[in-house]
């Protein structure tokens, strides 16, 4: 081994070993004490002096390193993810452009493959006969199982309609797929008439500025209404955690509606301090297992105010507050540094939101989600 290589090697170490006390002393609480971070300093030289001294054949050291960061980032949360160069550009610009994409919704444990948990209806999959609690273990023969949630869904979006090959695993067979990318969703939510109620109000995401569209566009229309309001947040699996406290506002005015805990028990107020405009309005809101993120804040808080009834399924619980530490090589982290609770203390984290009326995962038709809201108008 060259005297150059041998260097690079060590430095990498050495990097390597200071991004993990990074982590555990910045993000990571109750994770270690001082003794444990020797001991994994301990271990991790050891592992590092192993590879290099007896593995079968010599690792690019970045390529090995940025594995390293993956493994101990990817492995924090569901939300967390460690993003190159390339993934960082990517999600940089997921917003300013009308992305194409498949129509899935997944949902990804660090060690396992995605699962699909929601699919757009009419989408390219859909119409490849993908189904809900298929597992997506290869894409372009690139293996998910190390990636992130985050890293999954950016690899299967693009600015091009650009087919994608995906592998699938259902139950005992695999299958294999080319699946076309289209543009998925136009505007953030749309709006139809249900009799005997205020109408059915579909959020598709809760991205800016859908809740100043809706204002514009119908909020003079349900000022007169008395019957309950439908919202259906079912697949509303993407937003921003801004956008969410003004749906709420709509419909309840308070000093706090929850709050956000940091490390060592700090309290980030979420408020709803504007006129609420339709208090007076009776809601119903739909939710299914691909409901994440700022929609479950949403249905949290206006069941804790005791502010709607919900139906259907239980939901994940990935409600967290995310910040972007880019780094000098050009990539980044993407930590959860908060964690959403309701005003009762009850952390949306990992809990999710608990349905008044459950619906089983067998059977979520529109029309089952239509007779139940109208048993449970009946009954008031």
């Amino acid at each position: 081994m060259t005297t150059k290589r041998t260097r690079l090697i060590l430095l990498t170490v050495c990097i390597g070993t200071l991004f993990l006390f990074f982590l555990e002393k910045s993000f990571l609480p109750g994770i270690s004490s001082g003794n444990q971070t020797h001991k994994s300093f301990d271990l991790l030289r050891t592992v590092v002096q192993l590879i290099k001294n007896d593995y079968v054949e010599e690792r690019n050291p970045s390529e090995t390193m940025e594995g390293a960061f993956k493994g101990m980032v990817n492995s924090l949360d569901v939300l967390s993810a460690y993003l190159n160069k390339d993934s960082l550009t990517q999600y940089s610009q997921q917003r300013d452009s009308k992305w194409k994409e498949i129509g899935v919704i997944l949902f990804k444990r660090y060690g396992l493959f995605p699962q699909v948990i929601g699919i757009a209806e009419n989408s390219p999959a859909e119409k490849k006969g993908i189904k809900i609690g298929d597992y997506l273990s290869a894409l372009d023969n690139r293996s998910t199982l190390m990636m992130s949630l985050v890293e999954t869904n950016l690899y299967l979006r693009g600015q091009e309609e650009k087919p994608i090959k995906i592998k699938i695993l259902r139950e005992n067979t695999t299958l294999e797929l080319t699946v076309e990318r289209k543009s998925i969703i136009d505007e953030p939510f749309s709006f139809s008439p249900e009799k005997g109620t205020s109408g059915i109000l579909k959020i598709h995401s809760l991205y800016p500025p859908g809740t100043s569209d809706f204002k514009k566009k119908l909020l003079f229309k349900l000022k007169s209404q008395t019957a309950p309001l439908i919202i259906d947040l079912r697949s509303c699996s993407e937003g921003d955690l801004q956008e969410a406290p003004k749906l709420v506002n709509f419909f309840l005015k308070a000093d706090s509606i929850g709050y956000f805990e940091k490390k060592e028990g700090t309290k980030d107020l979420v408020l709803c301090k504007e006129k609420a405009e339709l208090s007076s309005l009776p809601l119903i809101i739909w939710v299914n297992q691909a409901t994440l993120g700022p929609a479950e804040l949403v249905a949290g808080v206006l069941q804790d105010f005791k502010k709607a009834k919900i139906i259907g399924v239980p939901t994940l619980g990935v409600v967290a507050k995310q910040e972007l530490f880019p780094l000098k090589d050009g990539s980044a982290l993407l930590l959860s540094t908060g964690v959403f609770a309701l005003n009762s203390g009850r952390k949306l984290w990992g809990q999710g939101i608990k349905p008044d009326v459950k619906l089983e995962l067998e059977d979520q038709s529109f029309s089952t989600y239509r007779k139940k809201t109208f048993d449970l108008i009946s009954t008031k």
